[in-house]
């Protein structure tokens, strides 16, 4: 073994030493139990490598069988159990969790949706709630696995879809950007003509008529379709049909706000009126459970960027623009107070979701069907008014003089190292490099040996982050010189990582003598 694969070696084996039992064993399900009161579940992606090689074995594993299988994604495994993401104690919070969920179980006031037929055939019962952090820490309470119709928690969704294909200048000459203090369906538009704000009906058919204008109706659904998947982790929508027939058969309100605003022509040109209403009801008869719209809710929180896949789906200046609009207008006519009270960008549909952003720590959502006068769900608004009087989540609480509880564990920027770069260079975790490229860290920068990550991943044989690297960190230069005279293409042949060797190679890779030969000869006359 060599000294590179030693140090993945050592992080195993502390790993190992925290969870032995007194036989110098490993038993499986008790891992995985210690595992997901980290917050990282057997479904989270980032550990599916080691979920399939644990389920080869049975009962306990020793020492050299639990470093094989926790090796494949240790980095993920090694920040659970050194207490390194943004929840300090996983466990105690999802204890304070249940407390506020079960507060809120006697909360039996409000009414379902009926003016979507469908909507009134809901089981008023269900209550479920869901988080998951911006490190993809996640726990759920309740029906979690029903699934309900977006309706309008998709509003900020569409809206940021917009922005993306457009920018936010051309989008607000479509649509404006205050609270329309009316109703969400109110047949009324702005001083010049337009929507309010994207969050109410009007604006959101609005926002919608600006997603891919000239492709076709399939090709435009499909592409809702897919951006919604990315934000939730890759975890399948679902969409119901009933709902979309019954919408679609009571949504004279909405053709009378699309025709209103076409006599304003605020639509773009050529907008096919007809054409942008099917979309919208389309888009919310979109169906989700309580997770997944806790990871888009996470994505969310942290700046576009999906917590459980490491991939950037939305711009941080998206993501910024639409949770200032979820912030002032995300809850139908309960917005200001909803700002006042609890202080955080929220969106809730008539299904009973309600999904949050805490900026930066976490994404929430709560499902219940029963809506109070304002349509918002009536234990979803308990439940997060009990939340932020519980902890100091509120925007604008003071996070030192409070007598909040914090559960936070509040990193310095600089906190990603040099060290940590080079680490998960080292041991191939390219899901990990991609969650720290969001903090801007320098790839460039060696080690006291002047050993860069470059070095490291190619004397692995890793050609997934030597490619990442290269192509996505713009390192360019490809053959940085340790202080033994190697660079990354030397180690790849010293090691016989024969396809890394010839990607380097591609790219302008060279072993150092080969480099110094060509400058000589460079500077002959």
């Amino acid at each position: 073994m060599n000294i590179n694969n030693k140090m993945l070696r050592v992080i195993c084996e502390n790993v190992f030493n925290i969870v032995k039992n007194n036989d110098d064993r490993v038993h499986k399900a008790d891992f995985i139990e210690k595992l997901e009161k980290k917050g990282i579940l057997r479904d989270d992606p980032r550990i599916f490598e080691f979920i399939n090689s644990i389920q080869k074995h049975h009962g306990t594993v020793d020492k050299e069988i639990f470093i094989d299988c926790i090796s494949k994604n240790i980095s993920i495994i090694e920040k659970a159990f050194s207490n390194e993401f943004i929840i300090r104690d996983f466990e105690e919070f999802t204890e304070d969790i249940k407390k506020i969920y079960d507060s809120c179980l006697n909360e039996n006031g409000g009414d379902i949706a009926t003016y979507i037929p469908q909507l009134a055939k809901q089981n008023p019962e269900h209550f479920g709630v869901s988080i998951c952090t911006i490190n993809g820490q996640r726990t759920h309470f309740g029906n979690t696995d029903v699934n309900f119709c977006v309706q309008s928690c998709m509003k900020p969704i569409t809206y940021s879809l917009a922005l993306e294909e457009h920018g936010k200048d051309k989008v607000h000459n479509h649509v404006g950007r205050e609270p329309s203090g009316s109703s969400f369906n109110a047949l009324k538009l702005n001083d010049k003509g337009r929507p309010h704000n994207p969050l109410i009906n009007s604006g959101a058919i609005m926002t919608c008529s600006l997603i891919k204008p000239r492709e076709e109706a399939a090709n435009r659904f499909d592409y809702v379709l897919n951006m919604w998947k990315k934000l939730a982790g890759n975890k399948s929508m679902g969409y119901s049909n009933s709902v979309y027939l019954s919408e679609r058969m009571t949504a004279d309100r909405n053709f009378a706000l699309a025709y209103f605003m076409n006599e304003n022509k605020a639509f773009p040109d050529k907008t096919n009126i007809v054409e942008v209403l099917e979309f919208y009801f389309q888009c919310c008869s979109l169906t989700l459970d309580t997770d997944m719209m806790s990871i888009v809710a996470a994505t969310l929180a942290n700046g576009g960027v999906c917590p459980l896949t490491g991939e950037r789906v939305l711009k941080a200046e998206t993501v910024k623009n639409v949770l200032s609009m979820m912030y002032s207008c995300g809850m139908y006519d309960y917005s200001g107070e909803f700002a006042f009270k609890i202080g955080l960008p929220a969106k809730s549909g008539v299904a009973g979701g309600i999904f949050i952003v805490i900026p930066n720590v976490m994404g929430v959502c709560s499902f219940s069907p029963r809506l109070d006068n304002f349509g918002n769900s009536q234990r979803g608004v308990l439940f997060f008014t009990n939340l932020t009087n519980k902890f100091n989540f509120h925007l604008f609480d003071n996070l030192e003089n409070n007598n909040k509880k914090d559960p936070r564990k509040i990193k310095n920027k600089n906190e990603i190292t040099t060290e940590q770069v080079i680490k998960f260079s080292s041991v191939g975790d390219l899901s990990a490099l991609k969650r720290i490229s969001i903090h801007e860290s320098d790839f460039r920068k060696g080690d006291y040996d002047n050993r860069t990550p470059l070095h490291l991943a190619a004397s692995n044989g890793h050609l997934n982050v030597v490619k990442y690297l290269i192509e996505e960190c713009d390192i360019l230069n490809v053959n940085p010189i340790d202080r033994w005279n190697g660079t990354p293409y030397s180690d790849a042949i010293r090691e016989e990582h024969g396809g890394v060797a010839e990607y380097l190679k591609s790219v302008g890779g060279s072993e150092a003598k080969l480099l110094k030969s060509s400058i000589k000869s460079d500077t002959l006359p």
